[in-house]
């Protein structure tokens, strides 16, 4: 019986001053984690974006559990939304903002209105307590208190409170050392199956996707080069695909070189 597919991406296209993406097609099963690779300037966080209408296609589309996101009529944007929690690259966190309110802009306005003070706050005490943040601590405090690290798992708090069913990564791991890359990437893994969710994760750090994932895909070119397991990934002979991995492999065993 095939996984159902939970994410697919129809034919999708998008240019700015040059195409980026040229008709992308992908489908994400249901409760794997997924992980996109490519070269930089490749449209992968530009692919991630349109899943939830943060990039518009010129032709094609994208379904979310069955529901077209740009074909699908009034509300279809919103209904998706609700479903899917996104990790921006640089955390995108609001400076003005606490963290307890913060994490809050991760709950529907709807369902917020419907929890209520207390179990809203619940929901955001729990949701710092799954990225390993003590809530009691960092509640009251704004994001130019916070290290780097810490950012990061507050944006992660904030794509997680509402529980949706699909979690997109957009490069967790820029701009973090070694050892916080490592521990982000350890917390990805970990929420993925605490929370059951189905997750996309676009990142630079192949060999660290490589041990937490179920598929992987490289986009070149704007279009899908290669997607299949991660053991399959290593040992494609498709010169493009080889020349990546190779590449991949000899970036990792550098960065272990320098912290030794």
């Amino acid at each position: 019986m095939s996984a159902r597919s939970v994410i697919r991406y129809r034919n999708t296209h998008k240019a700015y001053k040059r195409p980026v993406l040229t008709g992308v097609n992908l489908d994400i099963h249901e409760g794997e984690m997924f992980a996109l690779f490519g070269p930089s300037g490749t449209g992968k966080s530009v692919l991630l974006k349109t899943t939830i209408g943060l990039v518009v296609p010129d032709r094609g589309d994208v379904e979310v559990n069955g529901a077209s996101v740009y074909f699908g009529g009034d509300g279809a944007l919103e209904t998706v939304r609700k479903q899917v929690g996104y990790v921006f690259q640089q955390a995108a966190l609001f400076d003005s903002l606490s963290v307890y309110r913060n994490v809050e802009m991760g709950l529907p306005v709807d369902r917020l209105r419907r929890m209520g003070t207390t179990a809203a706050a619940r929901a955001i005490w729990r949701a710092l307590e799954l990225v390993n943040l003590e809530p009691s601590e960092v509640m009251p405090i704004y994001p130019a208190e916070l290290s780097g690290g810490m950012k990061k798992r507050v944006g992660i708090a904030r794509a997680i409170v509402g529980r949706p069913g699909i979690l997109l990564w957009d490069e967790p791991t820029t701009g973090l050392d070694p050892v916080n890359t490592a521990a982000v990437e350890r917390l990805i893994k970990q929420l993925a199956e605490e929370l059951r969710v189905t997750s996309v994760l676009v990142t630079h750090d192949v060999e660290g996707a490589l041990w937490m994932c179920d598929r992987v895909a490289m986009l070149e070119g704007g279009r899908i080069r290669f997607c299949g397991t991660p053991g399959e990934f290593q040992t494609e002979t498709d010169p493009v695909v080889r020349a990546f991995v190779d590449r991949a492999a000899a970036e990792a065993a550098l960065d272990v070189v320098e912290m030794t």
